[in-house]
């Protein structure tokens, strides 16, 4: 092959990786916003049933902000936490009780690990093709549970 082919092949190569890579970044951001808990669209797998709640995200220079306000029973519960995306645990406090977190994408997914008391629970969040947010929310000895969250505010 003639060097000037091989030259355009890596050169068309590169604009293919700077394009595509600007193009998950786009959608990373896509995660910002206010979601509504769909409970109905949700399966709890004999956790208590959630009757509504909203999720909060808040991604911008490579840190992420996620609240959680969930009615539970009858009771308001809220879990709010901010980690960073390179890489490192940071502490936070939840419910009144310190927990580390980690958070990276996955390709289009954000997955974010949690541990509290020697505990690791795993939450992936996911867009769907429909709009939604899919939360899916791994907890040792409990089955895995996966919330459907539907826009409230934020980019569309």
């Amino acid at each position: 092959m003639s060097r000037s082919i091989v030259r355009s092949f890596l050169m068309c190569a590169a604009v293919v990786a700077l394009t595509s890579a600007g193009a998950w970044a786009n959608d990373h951001h896509a995660f910002n916003g206010t979601w509504r808990l769909i409970p109905t669209r949700s399966e709890f797998n004999g956790e208590p049933v959630m009757q509504s709640g909203t999720l909060t995200i808040g991604y911008r220079d490579r840190n992420i902000y996620i609240s959680h306000d969930y009615v539970l029973d009858g009771k308001n519960v809220t879990v709010s936490y901010s980690t960073s995306l390179d890489g490192r645990e940071n502490s936070t406090i939840r419910e009144g009780k310190a927990f580390k977190a980690k958070a990276k994408w996955e390709g289009d997914d954000l997955v974010v690990t949690s541990v509290q008391n020697g505990l690791t629970q795993v939450e992936h969040y996911k867009l769907n093709p429909d709009g939604t947010l899919m939360l899916a929310a791994e907890r040792p000895d409990h089955q895995m549970i996966t919330l459907l969250f539907e826009r409230e505010s934020g980019p569309r």
